[in-house]
């Protein structure tokens, strides 16, 4: 099967055929794309995750086009109507569009007019008209009147022919391919307020009257269209020039000035407006929607990769704070491994304003619990919790920092959560939550369904297929950049490894639970249904820190230790020499050890990792604190120039937290003084920013912002 899609992929990703075909071969052994990145770069010639991504995309999408072409063969040979010039049509389409196109004529239909026609013996009429011979139209067409088949009248008799001949101008290849390409060029999204929604439909009020042309719309344009049309606030219409579309009929179908042309003229016009013109808006409109997904997910993708790499803190002893006013402040204190150590409530704001008890046990619980960092959640009395905690006196500094708790209660309330603390309630668990996210944003979100993290635009819009599909690629790349801590890890974070899943995950915990600390990585082939080609799958991304063999904490796969171990024989010292010795590696010639299977990427794949064995690829953490003097959007004021983080990007813009329980939007066109094509050219996902506060609109809580100076 990977053979015969491998030159087409080949050309169409301009990928050598020997790169699509050692890729779809591994692949179909079952390897993941990290794996297939990382460890097998001689087979695919140094291939990164997004082209195997791509390969792998593709070749499904063949797949699905063969299987439909098969299906449509099977129907047409069972109706006895698979001629040989057809079947050749069929098997040479390339796109869905052209295998239904051809199908078309031959699909099981509803009673139509056309059909009606025919039953009324119209049809020979209709190919005599088609002929459009100079003839006496009239007296061949009073030949059908019948009225035993309701054809009454010389009109009825033409009526009928005219259906048969629109729907046989619907159903032929060139006048469908030639409309699709005149909509895909000139067609105009249309969108107009509902009647009467007006109040209802306030915040789709760009689109109450507004019109582009439909394939230079962006997406999130187009998908907050398709939103305010599925909860009945708009009216959309896809428009196309009637009058450019009648001619380029008129060419394919019109021989001469005939009364029979005059007849197909008149049908080709019922046909356009009947069922052509319908027929490409859905199709049209199916292909934009497709298009936007695309857009959409892979601004979602970018941005959920951006939040899982965000830096960790580390192993800190963590005070975490899930903060409120009512109901008071849940307060959780982690050990260096996350572990939940001690919880209470305390009431510092309104109605209570118990702040002097607040400060006093907040003091005493970062003293007794040897707390190194506090971390504060992001939503409501937030900023008052943070003013709170910098009044209180420490004997020592610490670091304060808001995190972002998007996703927490998602967390709070899960199978997961209650699995990890059955005896806590969930406003315990969600400021767990806060504070592990502080220490390890990656090994925390992972617990969560990346699509309630909230980084997305309307991600519940578009096709949830690909968007699960390619929010779990990305889980699973930043989970197998990084590395796993083989002894500490979740479970959930184990089965985002290359390999695992689930199953093999929860095994891993249990014997973990039953045999203490993994000492090897070969350790890992005693754990129930734990085999060799899972082993060679995950060995390489999981780590073991206290390891009897130093190679088993870094990212060097066990395959290759035998070429570590030629290389310390060679130049005559220890694997601890060669990873502590710079100098040592220095004279290392990576010619010497150059084999069929291992190549220079590998080599010098393995050289990195001896330098910085198990080194975290993320970002070191950088501290960051808003405006003290701005708490509330009635706090702004126009022209203001604040810190602020990015905490969403999407194809118009990205969105600012500057600490006032409203992000502020910063509009493409006001990221930078050039033109800006891509956000994400410009912005990352957690950056601190500098931006100016353009407009304020307290009642619509919009805030308007610039980074341009």
């Amino acid at each position: 099967m990977t053979e015969k899609y491998t030159a087409k992929i080949s050309k169409e990703l301009g990928i050598t055929e020997k790169q699509v075909a050692a890729t779809l071969s591994l692949l179909a052994e079952g390897s993941t794309i990290p794996f297939i990145a990382r460890y097998r770069k001689e087979r695919t010639g140094t291939l990164d995750e997004v082209q195997i991504a791509s390969i792998r995309d593709r070749e499904q999408q063949l797949i699905e086009l063969d299987k439909r072409r098969d299906a449509i063969l099977a129907s047409i040979e069972e109706q006895g109507k698979l001629s040989e010039e057809l079947k050749l049509q069929i098997v040479l389409a390339e796109t869905m569009a052209e295998l239904e196109d051809l199908y078309l004529p031959y699909k099981q239909k509803r009673k139509t007019r056309a059909s009606v026609a025919i039953e009324k013996g119209l049809e020979p009429l209709a190919q005599l008209i088609m002929q459009q011979d100079f003839i006496d139209l009239t007296l061949k067409a009073e030949f059908f009147i019948n009225e035993e088949k309701e054809v009454n009248s010389l009109e009825d008799a033409l009526a009928g022919a005219r259906d048969i001949i629109a729907e046989w101008i619907n159903e032929d290849q060139t006048a469908r391919k030639r409309i699709r390409s005149f909509f895909q060029k000139t067609s105009i999204i249309s969108s107009k307020v509902a009647k009467g929604k007006e109040e209802a439909a306030a915040k789709y009020q760009n689109y109450f009257d507004s019109n582009e042309k439909i394939m230079e719309a962006p997406s999130h344009r187009v998908l907050a269209m398709f939103r305010g049309e599925n909860e009945k606030l708009l009216k959309l219409k896809l428009v196309a020039d009637e009058e450019m579309a009648f001619e380029l009929l008129k060419r394919i179908f019109i021989k001469n000035k005939s009364e029979s042309a005059e007849q197909v003229n008149l049908a080709i016009q019922d046909s356009y407006k009947r069922l052509l013109a319908p027929s490409m808006e859905t199709e049209i409109r199916n292909q934009v929607k497709e298009q936007a997904d695309i857009g959409a997910i892979k601004v979602f993708a970018e941005n959920l990769r951006q939040l899982l790499l965000a830096p960790p803190m580390g192993q800190k002893s963590v005070l975490a704070i899930d903060p409120g006013f009512r109901t008071g402040c849940k307060v959780v204190c982690l050990d260096q491994l996350g572990n939940l150590v001690h919880n209470e409530t305390i009431y510092p704001h309104p109605p209570q304003n118990e702040k002097n008890q607040a400060m006093h046990k907040i003091a005493s619980l970062v003293n007794a619990y040897k707390i190194e960092a506090i971390a504060i959640g992001n939503g409501t009395a937030g900023r008052e919790t943070e003013d709170l905690i910098r009044r209180v006196h420490f004997d020592r500094k610490l670091v304060s920092v808001m995190v972002n708790e998007n996703g927490a209660s998602v967390y709070s309330a899960s199978a997961v959560a209650r699995k990890e603390f059955p005896e806590y309630d969930v406003t315990v668990r969600g400021a767990v939550s806060i504070g592990r996210r502080l220490k390890d944003p990656l090994a925390e979100l992972v617990k969560i369904d990346p699509k309630s993290i909230g980084v997305g635009q309307y991600q519940h819009d578009v096709n949830q297929g690909e968007l699960n599909k390619s929010l779990t690629d990305v889980v699973e790349s930043c989970v197998n950049s990084v590395g796993v801590e083989l002894n500490t890890a979740s479970e959930e974070l184990l089965s985002h490894v290359s390999g695992l899943g689930p199953g093999l995950a929860k095994s891993i915990i249990e014997y973990r639970k039953e045999n203490g600390a993994f000492k090897s990585r070969k350790e890992l082939l005693k754990v129930s249904r734990f085999g060799q080609k899972a082993f060679v799958q995950a060995a390489g991304f999981l780590r073991i820190r206290d390891a009897e063999n130093p190679l088993d904490k870094s990212a060097v796969h066990p395959e290759s230790y035998g070429i570590v171990k030629l290389m310390c024989k060679k130049l005559g010292c220890t694997l601890e020499e060669l990873m502590e010795n710079e100098e040592i590696r220095k004279k290392v010639n990576l010619q010497d050890f150059v084999t069929d299977e291992v190549g220079i990427p590998t080599l010098e794949d393995i050289m990195s990792e001896l330098g910085k064995p198990g080194r975290d690829p993320r970002q070191k953490f950088d501290l960051f604190e808003f405006d003290s003097g701005i708490r509330s959007i009635e706090d702004l004021n126009v022209g203001m120039t604040l810190p602020g983080v990015v905490t969403n990007i999407t194809a118009f813009g990205a969105f600012v937290d500057i600490g006032v329980h409203q992000d502020g939007l910063v509009h493409i066109s006001k990221l930078a003084d050039r033109f800006v094509k891509d956000p994400n050219e410009i912005v990352k996902l957690n950056q601190k920013v500098e931006v100016k506060v353009m407009e304020v609109d307290i009642a619509r809580k919009r805030i308007a912002l610039s980074m341009i100076d």
